[in-house]
Parts: C-alpha cells; structure tokens; sequence
C-alpha cells in the first residue's frame, strides 16, 4: 500500500506541475525537468510493481501496472523489457518483439536490451539479425554478464546449424563464466552430434552439478551414455525422463521409441 500511496501523490504531483506551467517563462524549464524526473520516478515504480505480479503469476494485474509505466514515461526501457517478457510468457509474440525492438532502439549500445532482443529474434528464426544484436551487446564495455550474451549467440548459432562457429561461441562463454549453464548445455550438444561423447558427457555432468535440469538434456545423457556402452546409465536417464517430465516431448519419444 505504501508503494501504491505514493504513486498517487507523485500524480498529485505532476497534476500541480503541469497547472503551474502557466507561470513566469523564467521557471517553466525547471518545472519542466521536475515534471520529467517524477514522471521518471513514477514509471520506474510501475515497472517494479509490474515486475512483482510478473514474478507471482498475476499477469493482468502486470500488464495494468507496466502499460501504466509507459504512459508515465514511454521511453522507460526497462519498461519496456518487463512487459516484453510478459507478452513472450501469453505468447504474444508480435507485442513482444515490439517491446524488445523499443528498448534496443532506445539503448542502442546497451548490452542486456540488445541480449534481450537477439535472443527473443533467435527464438523467432531470425538467426542472422539475432546475431547482429548479440554482437552489439558484446560491444558494450558496461555489460556485467557478457558470458550470456555468448552462450545466446553460440546456441543461435546451433539452431542455424553454424556448429564450428557455436563451439568457439561457447568455448568463449565458458572461458568467463564455467558455470554458465546453458552453454554447457549446448556445447554437450554440440560434442555428441560430432561423435565426441566422452567430452559430451564431461560438459553435460558439468551442467547437472550447476543444479538444473530439463527433459532435453536428460534425453542427451541418455544418448550418450548409450553411445558410450553404458546401458545401465542410459536407462537411468530414462528412468529420470519418465519420472520428472512424464509429459514432455522427449519422454514420449522415448515411449514410441520402446
């Protein structure tokens, strides 16, 4: 309540503001920048309450309080990232993009607003101009979590079945950060489709100690232990498939397959 009370006084706020710039011409460019830096403020409390119901499943309840954001400030970037992610979680893809599109365009250089975009542009097939964001993203000095951008870039590379230039993509990632999980996810990948299963098995172990897990890379153990001759650590990845993601793609094409 507290966050919500004074959302309505910085609209008290603004309300009086704009009613006082009928004044002296002398103030109105301090008014101005007062009407601005609250409206800022206003836009970025939104966004962190949007980002709350985000994260606690109340999607309407978000998209009410980050649409509100943007009225408050449209050019409030991480604004439009929050409610990009929530048109991607509806599958509302075509407001997705747009979200993500604006905040790169209002970030040019910025490392998370071009990842962001690149990996949402990755997941549409747009493999080539994914790319180009993701080196944007690496050209940003500032950007704390390069290894990410790098594990994006080499698992859109997989996808566009650029597999030499994935490997070096998330060799790199994993120079920086080793426990950069879906790089050693999708480098496991990588070593298994060219024959090298002991070093498959090597990164995807790496992967399991991270904590994660999901019905693709349970199915890769499987693949590889059988490749390996290991019967009886295949069938134990199987047993976790069916037990964990019972109804996951994967674990019914191990049902068809016997």
């Amino acid at each position: 309540m507290r966050l919500e009370a004074v959302l309505w006084a910085i609209a008290i706020a603004l309300s009086s503001l704009a009613l006082g710039a009928c004044g002296p011409s002398a103030s109105a460019p301090v008014k101005k920048r007062d009407v601005d830096t609250e409206r800022t403020e206003a836009a970025r409390i939104h966004t962190e309450l949007g980002q709350k119901y985000l994260q606690q499943g109340k999607t309407e309840v978000a998209l009410e309080k980050l649409n509100k954001a943007l009225q408050f400030d449209p050019d409030y970037v991480d604004a439009h990232t929050v409610i990009a992610v929530l048109y991607e979680s509806i599958n509302d893809l075509p407001k997705a993009e747009e979200h993500y599109r604006r905040a790169a365009q209002l970030k040019p250089k910025g490392g998370a607003e071009n990842n962001n975009y690149g990996r949402f542009l990755c997941s549409q097939g747009h493999f080539a101009q994914a790319q180009e964001h993701f080196q944007k993203a690496l050209a940003d000095p500032f950007y704390d979590t390069p290894a990410l951008a790098m594990s994006n870039a080499g698992t859109c590379l997989l996808q566009a079945d650029k597999r030499d230039e994935a490997e070096t993509m998330l060799r790199r990632a994993l120079a920086l950060t080793p426990n950069e999980d879906a790089a050693l996810l999708a480098l496991s990948s990588v070593l298994y489709d060219k024959g090298e299963y002991l070093s498959a098995r090597a990164f995807l172990q790496r992967y399991e100690a991270v904590g994660r897990t999901q019905p693709g890379a349970l199915l890769l153990g499987r693949n590889i232990e059988l490749r390996l001759g290991n019967a009886k650590g295949a069938s134990e990845y199987s047993r976790r498939l069916l037990r964990e993601f019972p109804k996951s793609r994967e674990a019914l094409s191990l049902g068809a397959q016997g």
